[in-house]
């Protein structure tokens, strides 16, 4: 479980102070699928990015379980993310010199305790595609390797900016179903940062922000399937 407690993050350019995160309050609780929504510079992606470590709060507290976050070196941050956090992009950043086996074989190789590579790959549609590289793979399955490779190393939670962003909406379904599938086999906490409203009918929880503030905080007491939600 998370917990985030009057997070604040500011900017600062020569005399100019931007304030990114207003005083920000949430908890995320183990298990969930959570959607952060927003337009662009609501500051959807600044939370994501000091609630994975790959930022610092300017003030407040990030507590994951019984490690407080902001309390730790940039160091111990690394390590921990390392081994508890896992991240997909709107960019599929994989090695094209790596087949598809070979590109996830690296998440796994961060881990102690990682996933069974072949039930993974089967998972993800992949397993007859093992020995491909990503030229020779669609932007759709390119995009599920990149979230093989995230849940290989087994973290506790899955960090997702944007992930069917430059996709088209067949695409895009396929791998939210994908990340539907891995929360309920795996009961893996996945947080989705977007714009795209549809998606919010698939979550447990939405989060609305505008103008770096929460203002909205919303449980679903029933989730639609990945396929079924509203495109748009």
């Amino acid at each position: 479980m998370i917990h985030i407690k009057h997070v604040n993050k500011i900017y600062k350019t020569g005399d100019i102070e931007t304030a990114a995160l207003k005083d920000i309050e949430l908890t995320i609780h183990d298990g969930a699928f959570v959607v952060i929504l927003g337009p662009s510079g609501s500051g959807k992606s600044t939370l994501l990015n000091v609630i994975s470590g790959l930022d610092t709060v300017t003030s407040g507290t990030i507590t994951f379980g019984d490690t407080v976050l902001t309390d730790l070196s940039s160091e111990q941050m690394t390590a921990f993310r390392r081994e508890h956090l896992g991240f997909i992009f709107q960019q599929y950043n994989l090695l094209q010199n790596l087949t598809v086996y070979e590109n996830v074989q690296i998440g796994a190789d961060l881990s102690t305790d990682p996933l069974p590579m072949e039930e993974l790959l089967n998972q993800v549609g992949l397993a007859a595609a093992r020995d491909k590289y990503p030229y020779q793979l669609s932007g759709g399955e390119q995009q599920r390797v990149s979230v093989a490779r995230s849940l290989a190393k087994n973290p506790s939670i899955i960090f997702c900016d944007e992930p069917t962003g430059s996709l088209d909406e067949d695409n895009s379904k396929r791998v939210l179903e994908l990340l539907e599938r891995l929360n309920e086999t795996y009961n893996k906490t996945v947080v989705v940062i977007t714009h795209n409203t549809g998606i919010s009918e698939m979550a447990d929880d939405v989060i609305k922000m505008n103008s770096g503030r929460i203002v909205e905080d919303t449980h679903n007491p029933v989730r639609k399937a990945a396929c079924d939600i509203h495109w748009g």
